[in-house]
């Protein structure tokens, strides 16, 4: 396996764990789409706030926690898509 597959397979594997905390932490969530979206947002914003470790007045942060943000927004999208699976009539 080649450094771009195996760095995709560990993203992944993060992903999924971080859904399986999620999960242990708050049972299986159902909500209205417009509730994940918030979810979602608020995640992604996060994300914003580690970008802006370099900045004036940023928090302080550093990669490992940009990329915990984003594991974490990976998986709130994964949780909002399997519902919007799981309602489909396909």
């Amino acid at each position: 396996m080649d450094s771009y597959t195996e760095r995709m397979h560990q993203v992944n594997k993060a992903v999924f764990e971080e859904r399986e905390r999620q999960n242990e932490k708050w049972g299986r969530q159902k909500h209205s789409y417009l509730r994940w979206y918030t979810i979602l947002g608020e995640e992604v914003g996060e994300v914003a706030e580690a970008l802006q470790q370099d900045m004036v007045n940023a928090k302080s942060t550093d990669a490992d926690d940009l990329y915990k943000e984003l594991i974490q927004v990976a998986a709130v999208a994964s949780a909002f898509a399997e519902q919007v699976k799981s309602e489909s009539k396909r």
